[in-house]
């Protein structure tokens, strides 16, 4: 993204002692957590995606990454990873908190936002390959002589319905949210 996102400053003082960043994730936290697994998988994002978000949304306080290793039992560059992408969507934010040098992070909790970011990093982008690809696919069937030419042309333009209405259920979602995408 090309804009530096604002950090918030938070006291330390506000937060619960840091003897809180090692004890065990709660039952409720642990099954928000799941359900972020789940819903990161429907979308096709690894699993850590959804734990480090679910965490830091279902946390009271902002996290630093040791703390998110920790809780989570995963890996430090996993955590590493998850926390640039899930930044570069904007559905996590950094947090200044005086007194600790860490970074530490707190989810973007607004549905519009996370909507949002992932059309415009993950959606879009995508949206755009396909069309591109389609118009080369739509030439070479175009030029095709081979006995299956006709059913071809006919799987590469049911392609470009599914493209077109999955642009129109997207401009659907965009009004919904407030926002208008070229698609």
């Amino acid at each position: 993204m090309s804009s530096t996102p604002q950090v918030q400053v938070q006291d330390t003082e506000q937060f619960s002692n840091k003897s809180k960043d090692s004890e065990p994730l709660e039952k409720i936290q642990r099954e928000v957590i799941a359900l972020f697994v789940n819903g990161v998988r429907v979308l096709g994002l690894p699993k850590s995606i959804g734990e480090i978000y679910g965490l830091l949304f279902i946390s009271p306080d902002p996290l630093a990454l040791d703390v998110i290793v920790r809780k989570l039992q995963i890996s430090k560059g996993s955590v590493s990873q998850g926390l640039r992408f899930l930044r570069n969507l904007g559905a996590v934010k950094p947090v200044y908190v005086s007194g600790d040098r860490r970074d530490h992070f707190t989810a973007v909790a607004e549905l519009k936002k996370l909507a949002n970011g992932f059309i415009k990093g993950e959606l879009n982008p995508n949206l755009e390959s396909v069309a591109i690809r389609l118009n080369e696919l739509k030439a070479m069937a175009k030029n095709d002589i081979s006995p299956n030419a006709d059913f071809f042309q006919e799987r590469i333009r049911r392609i470009g319905n599914w493209r077109r209405r999955g642009g129109m259920l997207l401009k659907i979602v965009n009004r919904f949210l407030g926002r208008t995408t070229q698609v």
